[in-house]
């Protein structure tokens, strides 16, 4: 493979079955779009088959797709003028280091105003009513989501003590085989496209489970085999991957899904609030 792999599509074209030469069209059309899609996204775009893109990803010589998101977002020129942490040094008169801050302050403004833009009051609404309704919620995700998932646990357990937390996936997978339609599973996945998300989310659903997915793609495979699905922003390229931009999208979600479970639970959350309360508090000096 080419270390620049527009070059490599570019040679490789005369080459290409007549949908791969379709998709390397799209591709070449759209270098920076297609970076920020999901594998079902750039099929719908490009009018080609999921298939279709294994096989391209293969002809070049890559693992999968998400090699070529990456050979993408490495070969783009304009990635920096978009990512600012990558020049610090843009405005004049001002410090690099303020210039740096403002650039962050924005990006994770944008954030917080594409999450919200993306949020649907009735699928909030069902969310926290499955969670409600549930004997037991496991908060999952796999690196940088499990992070996110432990936040959610650490949220709702100030309001309840069904919420549970495990970070190791051997151990998501056995606690999703033996969950029953009285459980639910929160998930947190950016892509929801991951081998061990399936491997946690299909045994869960085979057994009834309820699944609640948080993530930026509403036509993932994750989303398929959830039961309500909630869109975060922003998007990211694989070069930004577990970016705190994203991360801060999935908290605001946290945080409006706490409220509303709250609200619907209020004679038990009111308590169980402070309780929780009142045993750290005497933790403090």
């Amino acid at each position: 493979m080419q270390s620049n792999i527009l070059d490599s599509i570019a040679d490789r074209y005369n080459s290409l079955t007549r949908s791969g030469k379709k998709l390397a069209d799209y591709i070449l059309s759209h270098k920076s779009e297609t970076q920020y899609m999901s594998i079902t996204s750039l099929a719908e775009a490009s009018r080609v088959s999921e298939a279709t893109i294994t096989r391209f990803c293969k002809m070049l010589g890559l693992a999968g797709y998400n090699d070529l998101k990456l050979a993408l977002a490495k070969a783009d020129p304009t990635l920096g003028a978009r990512d600012p942490g990558a020049d610090p040094t843009q405005a004049s008169g001002q410090s690099s280091f303020e210039t740096l801050c403002r650039r962050l302050y924005q990006t994770d403004v944008s954030a917080l105003n594409e999450t919200l833009a993306m949020v649907d009051e009735a699928s909030a609404l069902k969310a926290a009513a499955l969670l409600s309704n549930s004997r037991r919620i496991f908060c999952f995700g796999q690196g940088s989501s499990n992070v996110t998932a432990m936040e959610a646990w650490a949220r709702f357990s100030t309001a309840s003590s069904d919420f549970i937390h495990i970070a190791d996936s051997h151990m998501q997978a056995m606690a999703s085989s033996l969950c029953t339609d009285q459980d639910a599973i929160l998930f947190f996945s950016y892509s929801g496209a991951t081998k061990d998300m399936l491997d946690v989310l299909k045994p869960a659903k085979n057994n009834g489970a309820s699944v609640i997915l948080i993530t930026h793609f509403p036509n993932s495979p994750a989303a398929m085999l959830a039961d309500v699905v909630l869109l975060c922003g922003p998007s990211e390229n694989p070069l930004q991957s577990g970016s705190i931009a994203a991360k801060i999208g999935q908290l605001f979600i946290i945080d409006y899904l706490f409220h509303v479970y709250c609200q619907q639970n209020s004679d038990i959350c009111t308590g169980a609030r402070a309780a929780t309360a009142q045993a750290t508090a005497r933790k403090l000096l």
